[in-house]
This record gives C-alpha cells, structure tokens and sequence, in this order.
C-alpha cells in the first residue's frame, strides 16, 4: 500500500465515526472475511461505517483514490459480490438498527441488519415482513436482489414489501426513493441488487403474523425420493396463500451423511387453519422425521440456520424450472445420488399466491410465474475437495439445464456463469434497468455485483 493511499487514509478517519481498516490492522483478518469461506479477497480498506455520514465520506475516499467498491451487509452473497482485492469494502455490519412503528405498521431498517435482528424486533408486536429463511442473511442483499421467504406467498415478496430506500448514490448525494420520490430508481431498486448506490436503510410495510404459527421440517428416505417429490408436487399444485413448502433433497444432519428428502413448511395463519393444512404432510410417508408443528414464527426463520454455517465454502447453481415433470424429477434424484458435499443440498422453492400477482414489469423483479426455483447448493469443510464439490454443481446444472426456463434468480447467479447472466436475470426490464443506471451511476462507479451497464 502506498503512501499516498494510507495518508489519505488517515486524513479521512479523523472524521470518521467508525472504522477504516487497512491491512495491518488487528481487526482486518477477521472483517475482511465474508460468509462463504471459498471467498478469499484483501480489500485495500474496509470502511466499517456507522451511519450514513460515514457512507457518504466512504464512497467519496473511494472517488478520490480510485478505488473498485464493494458494499456488504449481511455478507451472504454466494457469489462474493460483498468485497474486493485492492478495493475499498464498504461495511455496514455495525449500522443494524430496527425500529418498528406498530400503529402504522411499519419498520425502519438500517443496511447492515440481519433477518434476524428484523424478526426479534418486529415479533414483539406480532408483525412481520417476507424475509430470509436463513436468519444470519442481510435485510439489504436479500431484498434488492428479490426476497424469497416462508410468507412471500401470502404478503409477497421482501421487496413488495418495500415503502422507501435511503441511498447513497455514486456522488454521494442521500436520496429516498419511494412512490412518490425518484420513483424510477425505487423501481429499478425492487429487483436491480447493488447497482445504484448504498442503501443506508429501507423501510417495510408489516403484516400480523405470529408469533405462534405452524412450522418445521419433514423428512423421507432417499430411497422414497421419486415418490415424495411427485407428492411434493401435487401438494403445491394448491397451496393456500398461507402456506409455503420448500421441498428438496438434504443430507441428515446428525453427520451420517444420510440423503434424505426434506420439506420446509410454515403455515402464518391461525394454528388450527395450519394444523389443517399441514396434516397431510404428516401423514405421507409416514416420514422418518416429524418436526411439524406449531413454533414462534421467528424459529421458523432460523430453522435452516445451521445448514448454513458461517464459514463453509458454497457454491451455487440455480435456474426456474418449467415444471415439475417425472423428467426432471428422476434427474434431480440421479444428480443427488452422486453429491460427493455431505452438506450439499438440492432445494426447490415454489413460486403461488401474493408473489405471482404482480406484474412482471411492475418491479425490477420478473419472476413472478408460478413454479419452482432450483438451486443446487454443493456446501462443504475441506478445501480438498473443491474440485468435486464444484464439479458435481456444475455437472447438476448442465443435467437440469434441457428442464430450466431462461430466467434467473439474481441473488443465486455464481460468479463463473458465462457470458452476461443479467438478461436471465432481469427478462423484459434490463433495457429500463439500464437507462435507470445510466442515469444514476453513469460511470458504473458501482459494478462489483451482477452487473447492470449503462444504457449508451
């Protein structure tokens, strides 16, 4: 690091209320590190802020010395798009503030907050947002690229659930875009990921749920994997709007290495409503493992936690399925039977109610059919095991590809995918993402994500 570079450096922190971490500081190590350990970036300087000064400030060292951005929240990012070598991570891990307005219903989220911090405070007053299945995710991340959860089919999706962005924009200018206010870049926001600028906070519209709801996982053997998935299946053929089962092939989690088929389930509305509905699910089979029941809706959401350590190296695959054919369905289980990751998992994540009713043209975000999401999540401990643990994604991916429509979901899309993944990603709206970009970042000043161009 030259110089140059440190003393501006230190010129910038005397003002700075948090922190900007070079490389021979004692925090670097552990904050440089994001949670998929296959990720292995030096950013030049973190610059853990603390609010929305510190954004500002950040981004404008960053102009000064030229250096690439990158911009973490919750760090969940398979890809790795939340850092960068040689380049400046902007961190919001310390901005996790969440203040809930019960009257009207609504909640104020700073960019750095996890789901989890979200649902302990929101779930004191028995509200709730669609957010991540997985609790340590960031609110940010997870809602600018789309905001797939267990209520997304009775309240939509985390970003249909969206009233405002505060952001700081590439000439660090503070906007709030909503309805009413830039109502463009709000658009191109609900769907668009990190392309337009640092949200500093956003704001959600809550709904009543919980906090006792109907919840948990069911499990069948492998060996019974072609019929429960036909019956997984039939079951989400209809679904009530309340109800949302991700189905999918795991490994058991007690370490044997067991492949098991697995359903995730919750149920937000009353417990008896729930009960109804998700007695067929116990009965199936029977499975080999009932943990269905009534349970705080902020355990639903924390249920997958430990599948997911902070750490473990991931890489993901992942496309919408045309349909759940007897085809697709004997690929997936061949596929599965070769997972060498005893941590890899195939999960299916079904699209009905509340999300499939907006247009696909209305946000950013166009997936909005009724079906399936595929992602192949090849997950393990030993760096040894890279190559088969890659390969065997890939691999699946290319079996499942003859079954897949061409849309993506951006939050998934690997960091190795050919050419320019952003037209799957975006369908119709990527010409409009575009003149929004140009408008807003017409230098691309923000471009460590899933790239959105410039309109020329």
């Amino acid at each position: 690091m030259t110089s140059t570079l440190l003393s501006a450096i230190a010129d910038a922190a005397k003002t700075f209320a948090g922190r900007l971490l070079v490389p021979t500081d004692p925090d670097y190590e552990v904050t440089r590190r994001v949670h998929n350990g296959l990720i292995d970036k030096r950013p030049a300087v973190i610059a853990r802020c603390l609010g929305v000064a510190d954004i500002v400030a950040a981004v404008t060292l960053a102009r000064k010395l030229n250096l690439t951005v990158a911009v973490r929240g919750g760090g969940h990012n398979v890809a790795g798009r939340a850092t960068v070598d040689d380049g400046m991570m902007i961190d919001l891990a310390d901005m996790r503030g969440v203040h809930v307005d019960p009257k009207a219903r609504t909640a104020r989220v700073q960019g750095g907050a996890t789901w989890g911090d979200f649902n302990r405070e929101t779930q004191l007053h028995g509200l709730a947002s669609t957010g991540g299945v997985v609790s340590t995710t960031g609110v940010g991340g997870l809602t600018l690229g789309g905001g797939l959860g267990y209520t997304m089919s009775k309240y939509g999706l985390a970003l249909d659930n969206l009233l405002a962005v505060e952001l700081v924009t590439a000439e660090g200018k503070v906007l709030r875009a909503a309805h009413d206010e830039h109502a463009d870049l709000f658009w191109a926001l609900r769907g668009g990921g990190g392309n337009f600028g640092v949200a500093a906070s956003f704001e959600f519209r809550l709904h009543p749920v919980g906090p006792m709801i109907t919840g948990g996982v069911v499990a069948h053997p492998f060996a019974k994997a072609r019929e429960a998935l036909r019956f997984y299946r039939d079951l989400t053929q209809s679904l009530p709007d309340e109800m949302c089962v991700f189905g999918g092939f795991i490994h058991a989690p007690d370490g044997s290495g067991a492949k098991l088929v697995g359903m995730a389930v919750s149920h937000c509305g009353t417990l008896e409503a729930g009960a109804a509905a998700t007695r067929v699910l116990k009965e199936y089979g029977p499975p080999v493992v009932d943990q269905l029941g009534p349970m705080q809706y902020a355990a639903v959401n924390t249920m997958l936690d430990d599948a997911y350590p902070k750490g473990a190296l991931n890489y993901w695959k992942s496309g919408f399925l045309t349909q759940l054919s007897d085809a697709a369905i004997d690929a997936m289980v061949n596929a599965f039977a070769k997972c060498p990751a005893p941590m890899g998992q195939m999960l299916l994540e079904h699209f009905h109610g509340a999300a499939t009713r907006v247009a696909p043209t209305a946000t950013a975000f166009p997936h909005r059919s009724d079906g399936y999401n595929l992602l192949v999540a090849s997950e393990w401990i030993d760096p040894t095991h890279n190559a088969a643990c890659i390969g065997w994604a890939r691999e699946t991916y290319a079996v499942m590809a003859p079954f897949m429509a061409p849309g993506r979901y951006v939050n998934y899309l690997a960091d190795d995918d050919a050419g320019d993944p952003t037209g799957g990603a975006y369908g119709p709206n990527l010409q409009r993402l575009q003149a929004v970009k140009a408008r807003y970042d017409p230098t691309n000043f923000f471009r460590i994500n899933q790239n959105i161009k410039p309109l020329a």
